[in-house]
Protein backbone atom coordinates (compact mmCIF):
# COMPACT_ATOMS: atom_id res chain seq x y z
CA UNK A 1 0.00 0.00 0.00
CA UNK A 2 1.77 3.63 -1.18
CA UNK A 3 1.51 6.36 1.74
CA UNK A 4 0.39 9.55 0.08
CA UNK A 5 2.41 12.45 1.28
CA UNK A 6 0.18 15.50 0.25
CA UNK A 7 3.03 18.00 1.34
CA UNK A 8 5.19 16.21 -1.28
CA UNK A 9 2.08 16.07 -3.91
CA UNK A 10 1.27 19.82 -3.24
CA UNK A 11 4.40 21.46 -2.60
CA UNK A 12 3.67 25.57 -3.23
CA UNK A 13 1.04 24.99 -0.51
CA UNK A 14 3.90 23.92 1.97
CA UNK A 15 6.94 25.13 0.87
CA UNK A 16 7.64 28.71 0.27
CA UNK A 17 10.70 31.13 -0.10
CA UNK A 18 12.17 32.69 2.95
CA UNK A 19 13.40 35.88 1.46
CA UNK A 20 10.42 37.09 0.01
CA UNK A 21 6.37 36.63 0.04
CA UNK A 22 5.57 34.55 -3.03
CA UNK A 23 1.79 34.55 -4.43
CA UNK A 24 -0.18 30.98 -4.24
CA UNK A 25 -4.08 29.98 -5.25
CA UNK A 26 -4.64 28.04 -2.55
CA UNK A 27 -7.78 25.80 -3.46
CA UNK A 28 -10.94 24.44 -1.63
CA UNK A 29 -9.75 22.23 1.16
CA UNK A 30 -11.20 20.32 3.60
CA UNK A 31 -9.82 20.58 7.57
CA UNK A 32 -11.17 19.07 10.53
CA UNK A 33 -11.15 22.49 12.91
CA UNK A 34 -12.05 24.15 16.24
CA UNK A 35 -12.07 27.26 17.46
CA UNK A 36 -11.12 29.21 20.35
CA UNK A 37 -9.86 32.57 22.08
CA UNK A 38 -6.79 33.75 24.16
CA UNK A 39 -3.16 33.05 24.54
CA UNK A 40 -2.09 29.57 23.03
CA UNK A 41 0.48 29.17 25.87
CA UNK A 42 -1.55 29.34 28.67
CA UNK A 43 -5.31 28.96 27.61
CA UNK A 44 -6.68 25.28 28.30
CA UNK A 45 -9.11 25.60 25.48
CA UNK A 46 -5.68 25.21 22.91
CA UNK A 47 -4.69 22.52 24.19
CA UNK A 48 -7.69 20.20 24.08
CA UNK A 49 -8.06 21.89 20.78
CA UNK A 50 -4.89 20.05 19.42
CA UNK A 51 -5.65 16.88 21.42
CA UNK A 52 -8.66 16.58 19.32
CA UNK A 53 -7.51 17.67 16.09
CA UNK A 54 -4.75 15.20 16.07
CA UNK A 55 -6.84 12.34 17.63
CA UNK A 56 -9.66 12.46 15.10
CA UNK A 57 -7.14 13.17 12.79
CA UNK A 58 -4.99 9.39 13.10
CA UNK A 59 -8.38 7.85 13.56
CA UNK A 60 -9.81 8.41 10.24
CA UNK A 61 -6.27 7.45 9.07
CA UNK A 62 -6.55 4.15 10.51
CA UNK A 63 -10.13 3.80 9.59
CA UNK A 64 -9.16 5.27 5.80
CA UNK A 65 -6.02 2.39 5.84
CA UNK A 66 -8.70 -0.35 6.81
CA UNK A 67 -11.62 0.24 4.94
CA UNK A 68 -10.20 2.42 1.77
CA UNK A 69 -7.22 0.61 1.58
CA UNK A 70 -5.46 4.19 1.52
CA UNK A 71 -2.99 5.31 3.56
CA UNK A 72 -1.44 8.87 4.31
CA UNK A 73 0.99 10.82 6.35
CA UNK A 74 -0.97 12.74 8.94
CA UNK A 75 -0.66 16.53 7.74
CA UNK A 76 0.70 19.10 10.10
CA UNK A 77 -1.22 21.47 12.46
CA UNK A 78 -2.87 24.81 11.03
CA UNK A 79 -3.87 27.92 12.44
CA UNK A 80 -6.43 30.43 11.70
CA UNK A 81 -5.78 33.43 14.03
CA UNK A 82 -7.74 37.17 14.24
CA UNK A 83 -7.49 40.57 16.55
CA UNK A 84 -9.50 43.04 15.91
CA UNK A 85 -6.55 44.84 15.41
CA UNK A 86 -4.14 43.15 13.14
CA UNK A 87 -0.78 45.37 15.08
CA UNK A 88 -1.96 42.95 17.82
CA UNK A 89 -0.24 39.53 15.86
CA UNK A 90 2.96 42.62 15.30
CA UNK A 91 2.69 42.72 19.15
CA UNK A 92 2.66 39.25 20.32
CA UNK A 93 -0.94 40.72 22.26
CA UNK A 94 -1.80 36.92 22.30
CA UNK A 95 -4.76 37.41 25.06
CA UNK A 96 -6.54 39.07 22.26
CA UNK A 97 -5.96 36.66 19.58
CA UNK A 98 -9.01 34.87 17.96
CA UNK A 99 -8.10 31.29 16.23
CA UNK A 100 -8.85 28.77 14.50
CA UNK A 101 -6.70 25.41 14.79
CA UNK A 102 -7.19 22.41 11.90
CA UNK A 103 -5.51 19.45 10.33
CA UNK A 104 -6.36 19.14 6.50
CA UNK A 105 -8.45 16.04 6.17
CA UNK A 106 -8.30 14.21 2.60
CA UNK A 107 -11.02 14.44 0.57
CA UNK A 108 -11.43 10.40 0.17
CA UNK A 109 -13.03 11.07 3.72
CA UNK A 110 -16.43 11.79 4.33
CA UNK A 111 -18.61 12.57 6.92
CA UNK A 112 -19.03 9.39 8.60
CA UNK A 113 -16.15 8.56 9.37
CA UNK A 114 -15.36 11.86 10.98
CA UNK A 115 -18.00 10.86 12.79
CA UNK A 116 -17.06 7.30 13.92
CA UNK A 117 -13.15 8.75 14.44
CA UNK A 118 -14.86 11.58 17.34
CA UNK A 119 -17.05 8.67 18.85
CA UNK A 120 -13.92 6.98 19.40
CA UNK A 121 -11.71 9.95 20.22
CA UNK A 122 -14.02 10.66 23.11
CA UNK A 123 -13.12 7.18 24.99
CA UNK A 124 -10.37 8.70 25.81
CA UNK A 125 -10.70 12.58 25.28
CA UNK A 126 -14.17 12.96 26.87
CA UNK A 127 -16.60 15.56 25.64
CA UNK A 128 -15.79 17.37 22.27
CA UNK A 129 -14.92 21.20 22.14
CA UNK A 130 -18.53 22.12 20.72
CA UNK A 131 -16.91 23.66 17.94
CA UNK A 132 -15.44 20.64 16.79
CA UNK A 133 -16.11 19.61 13.11
CA UNK A 134 -15.39 19.11 9.38
CA UNK A 135 -15.88 21.65 6.67
CA UNK A 136 -14.51 23.38 3.40
CA UNK A 137 -12.22 26.52 3.79
CA UNK A 138 -11.43 28.23 0.16
CA UNK A 139 -8.35 31.18 0.86
CA UNK A 140 -8.02 31.49 -3.04
CA UNK A 141 -5.02 34.14 -3.97
CA UNK A 142 -2.59 34.61 -0.76
CA UNK A 143 0.85 35.78 -0.24
CA UNK A 144 3.23 33.22 1.91
CA UNK A 145 7.19 32.84 3.12
CA UNK A 146 8.59 30.74 5.74
CA UNK A 147 9.98 31.53 8.88
CA UNK A 148 12.38 29.86 10.48
CA UNK A 149 12.55 30.64 14.08
CA UNK A 150 10.89 31.15 17.36
CA UNK A 151 7.22 31.89 16.50
CA UNK A 152 7.50 35.10 18.76
CA UNK A 153 9.94 36.29 16.20
CA UNK A 154 7.48 36.41 13.46
CA UNK A 155 6.70 40.18 14.07
CA UNK A 156 8.82 41.76 12.15
CA UNK A 157 7.93 39.86 9.20
CA UNK A 158 4.43 40.61 9.31
CA UNK A 159 4.71 44.12 9.64
CA UNK A 160 6.46 44.20 6.70
CA UNK A 161 3.83 42.05 4.81
CA UNK A 162 1.12 44.38 6.37
CA UNK A 163 2.92 47.77 5.84
CA UNK A 164 5.20 47.19 2.79
CA UNK A 165 4.33 44.45 0.90
CA UNK A 166 0.90 44.47 0.33
CA UNK A 167 0.47 48.01 -0.07
CA UNK A 168 3.38 48.19 -3.09
CA UNK A 169 1.71 45.45 -4.50
CA UNK A 170 -2.16 46.99 -4.28
CA UNK A 171 -2.99 43.99 -1.94
CA UNK A 172 -5.79 44.11 0.71
CA UNK A 173 -6.45 41.52 3.34
CA UNK A 174 -8.79 38.62 2.19
CA UNK A 175 -9.17 36.52 5.35
CA UNK A 176 -7.49 35.19 8.18
CA UNK A 177 -3.75 35.34 8.75
CA UNK A 178 -2.49 31.64 8.76
CA UNK A 179 0.57 29.87 9.90
CA UNK A 180 1.24 25.96 8.82
CA UNK A 181 3.52 24.53 11.62
CA UNK A 182 5.96 22.46 9.77
CA UNK A 183 7.77 21.12 12.91
CA UNK A 184 7.19 20.00 15.89
CA UNK A 185 7.76 22.30 18.70
CA UNK A 186 8.50 19.37 21.31
CA UNK A 187 11.18 18.22 19.34
CA UNK A 188 12.80 21.36 17.89
CA UNK A 189 14.52 24.01 19.59
CA UNK A 190 12.81 27.47 18.63
CA UNK A 191 15.50 28.99 16.70
CA UNK A 192 14.87 25.93 13.90
CA UNK A 193 10.88 25.73 14.08
CA UNK A 194 9.92 25.89 10.24
CA UNK A 195 6.38 28.06 9.53
CA UNK A 196 4.61 28.86 6.61
CA UNK A 197 2.96 32.35 7.38
CA UNK A 198 -0.19 32.75 5.00
CA UNK A 199 -2.05 35.84 4.12
CA UNK A 200 -5.06 35.58 1.69
CA UNK A 201 -5.19 38.79 -0.02
CA UNK A 202 -7.47 40.61 -2.63
CA UNK A 203 -6.68 43.67 -5.12
CA UNK A 204 -7.67 46.81 -3.50
CA UNK A 205 -9.71 49.37 -4.57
Amino acid sequence: MTKIDFKKASPALYRAPTNRFALVDVPAMRFVMVDGAGDPNTAPAYKQAVEWLFSVSYAMKFSAKASLGKDYVVLPLEGLWEADDPADFVARRKDRWRWTMMIRAPDFLDDAMFLAAVEKSKKKLGAPPDSLRMEIYDEGPSLQILHIGAYDDEGPTLARLHHEEMPSRGYVFAGRHHEIYLSDPRKTEPAKLKTILRQPVRRGA
